[in-house]
């Protein structure tokens, strides 16, 4: 299985991309999309649409994860990152492209085991449970990638539980 895992913005959206091997996930590749503010919004968020759609093509992932908004205290800025979103949301609709949404919480318990870890905390065990020589940069494609590698962690759980299912007949 191959996942995008997807940080979005407006101004910078990571993403990287994981593959599932005999050795575990390996980082295929990882980078940003980056849009000038002096730039109109439509023009931006047809950048980023165009690009997801490219990444899409390029390495034909089976899913993408990508991060839920977190609301902070400006709404306007939410609001641009969340029609980023729709960008990318449309492009993996447009690729039949399944999503999964994960909130920061989960991100953080997925890859620490804490909810509350720093983000140079999950930056780390992105590092490391990816093997990675070192911290991959810009901060949103490491982002992105611990969304990726959440989706794995999440998957797993998922198969593990249904394996343990027991199908009883009522004849």
């Amino acid at each position: 299985m191959i996942i995008l895992g997807i940080d979005p913005g407006l101004a910078e959206t990571g993403w990287g991309i994981i593959k599932e091997t005999t050795d575990g996930w390996k980082v295929s590749d990882y980078g940003s999309i980056k849009t000038k503010s002096q730039t109109p919004i439509s023009e931006r968020l047809s950048e980023i649409h165009q690009e997801i759609t490219s990444l899409i093509e390029k390495y034909k992932p089976g899913v993408a994860a990508i991060e839920e908004l977190f609301f902070g205290a400006n709404a306007k800025t939410a609001i641009k990152v969340g029609e980023a979103r729709g960008a990318m949301l449309l492009a993996c609709g447009e690729k039949r492209v399944p999503v999964s949404e994960y909130t920061p919480l989960q991100i953080k318990i997925a890859l620490t085991g804490y909810g509350r870890a720093e983000k140079s905390q999950v930056q780390k065990m992105v590092k490391r449970f990816l093997n990675l020589k070192k911290i991959p940069k810009p901060n949103h494609a490491a982002d992105a990638l611990a969304c990726a590698y959440c989706h794995a962690v999440s998957e797993s759980k998922l198969k593990a539980q249904n394996s343990n299912v027991k199908t009883t007949s009522q004849n």
